[in-house]
């Protein structure tokens, strides 16, 4: 009776190591990377862009102007492309229309700099160039983050060590 005792309980434990044991850890470790390198792409879902130019199309009802458009609009090629080369927040922001839905490739780490471009994990799209924020000291752990003169940038960090 023992030994099925003794059976059962390594055969729980195996279950453990090979299937809840990495669930855990993959749960743990994203919880750390989502405080790390990309922290402010889950906070950028409600994104606005404010167009510098109001962008005007022709409905049933006359002319619609639109003035600001919120990140992952919907944006129709064929009928009106609402984000086609557009520029919005003074500049600093550069929409296109990337698999139907509009996006900034001016910081989009999945459309960066064009649609379709994914930066590398340790990377940030910064001004429209996939830029590793680890180790980069004008961009330390995020884009235009500068360390202080002669501080380094280590691990996203400014002068970690």
């Amino acid at each position: 009776m023992a030994s099925i005792n003794s059976i059962l309980v390594l055969k729980l434990t195996a279950i453990f190591c090979l299937i809840i044991f990495p669930l855990l850890l993959s749960s743990i470790n994203a919880d750390q990377n989502s405080n790390f390198l990309y922290d402010d792409d889950t906070e950028d879902q409600d994104e606005e862009w404010i167009l510098d130019t109001p962008f005007s199309y022709s409905n049933l009802r006359g002319k619609s102007y639109v003035a600001k458009i919120k990140k992952g609009t919907s944006c129709d090629t064929k009928k009106y492309n609402i984000c086609n080369g557009v520029p919005a927040n003074n500049g600093t922001s550069m929409l296109y229309c990337c698999k139907n839905h509009c996006r900034n490739v001016l910081g989009d780490m999945n459309n960066c700099g064009v649609c379709g471009k994914k930066c590398k994990f340790g990377q940030r799209c910064c001004g429209g160039v996939c830029t590793d924020v680890v180790y980069n000291r004008m961009h330390c752990g995020k884009c235009n983050n500068a360390c202080l003169p002669g501080v380094p940038c280590d691990y996203g960090y400014c002068g970690y060590a």
